[in-house]
């Protein structure tokens, strides 16, 4: 496990978040840490490189804690961060990560080529049902949504978010999510 790698990533992601020109707040960081948390489980569940995967998901968001002009484009954008990113470490794998990056979006449906890539994808979703109180502030604070717009946004965050998820991860989250709508509703 390349540590040295996971601890920059760690820090560096942290401090982007923390900054002011950072349009989601550090909501976004308790988000990405959800991710890699999230990927971790699941890496160990199917059997895809932890490394890839923890690396993967510390950067997927990295490109729109940056700059939020490149948030609609944040997976390409971000795929091509990690590689300046992790061609300062020679990192091996850095193309398996970029296309976990790339494929990350459920908005953005594409063929995730490698349980890797699934992982991530499936972490990135699940991850909304860790941190709904991160997706509030995103309605009330920074879309300024009145209560029962907000309360829309955030159950159709959710349901967009599981039904993004592969079959696999669907049964395994199945009763996460079935909990996390009923305190919502």
């Amino acid at each position: 496990m390349r540590n040295d790698i996971i601890e920059y990533l760690q820090s560096e992601v942290k401090r982007r978040c923390e900054s002011e020109s950072n349009f989601f707040g550090m909501g976004c960081y308790y988000h990405i840490c959800a991710v890699v948390e999230n990927a971790v489980f699941l890496a160990e569940k199917y059997g895809a490189n932890v490394e890839v995967v923890t690396i993967a998901a510390w950067l997927h968001d990295i490109a729109s804690v940056t700059d939020y002009s490149l948030y609609d484009e944040h997976h390409i954008h971000g795929a091509r961060m990690a590689e300046e990113i992790l061609g300062g470490f020679g990192y091996d794998k850095t193309d398996l990560v970029k296309r976990c990056i790339l494929n990350h979006r459920g908005s953005k449906p594409t063929e995730k080529r490698s349980i890797e890539e699934i992982c991530v994808a499936d972490a990135d979703a699940v991850s909304h049902f860790d941190s709904v109180p991160s997706l509030f502030y995103l309605a009330y604070v920074k879309r300024k949504l009145d209560i029962a717009e907000g309360i829309e946004f955030v159950r159709g965050k959710l349901e967009r978010s599981f039904n993004k998820l592969s079959e696999q991860s669907k049964a395994l989250y199945s009763d996460k999510y079935d909990k996390v709508m009923k305190v919502i509703r």
